[in-house]
């Protein structure tokens, strides 16, 4: 199968959850992958860049009224986003560690799994 049809595959069947949850794993492993190689510079600039920019695309949503999560779970989802936004800095600056960053996207990961098809695969 072409990677186009694959894709189109995808796209038809994969909820808004399962998106979000490939999503939060990519760049999740993009985080781990930076831990694990003690990466400083571009690789860990790009893994810290990714997820800051995931963060603010959520807030940006959260921030919508047109978002069908209920306002005290959007206003929690800007606030992380912030302390992302935050933290992330400290990282690059001021040489913290990518764990709690990591912690975070797991704990995200976990709760798009439990009412989607990305815990049945297994994910």
């Amino acid at each position: 199968m072409s990677l186009k049809a694959y894709q189109t595959v995808q796209s038809r069947t994969e909820t808004p959850r399962d998106t979000e949850h490939r999503v939060f794993a990519r760049v999740t492993g993009m985080l781990m992958d930076a831990l694990d190689s003690n990466a400083k510079g571009v690789q860990l600039v790009e893994a810290i860049d990714k997820n800051r920019r995931l963060w603010s695309m959520l807030a940006a949503d959260c921030a919508s009224e047109a978002n069908g999560l209920p306002e005290q779970t959007r206003a929690q989802i800007i606030s992380l986003s912030i302390w992302v936004t935050k933290y992330s800095g400290m990282v690059t600056r001021d040489k913290q560690s990518l764990e709690p960053l990591i912690d975070i996207n797991k704990t995200i990961m976990e709760g798009l799994a439990l009412n989607s098809g990305a815990a049945a695969a297994g994910a």
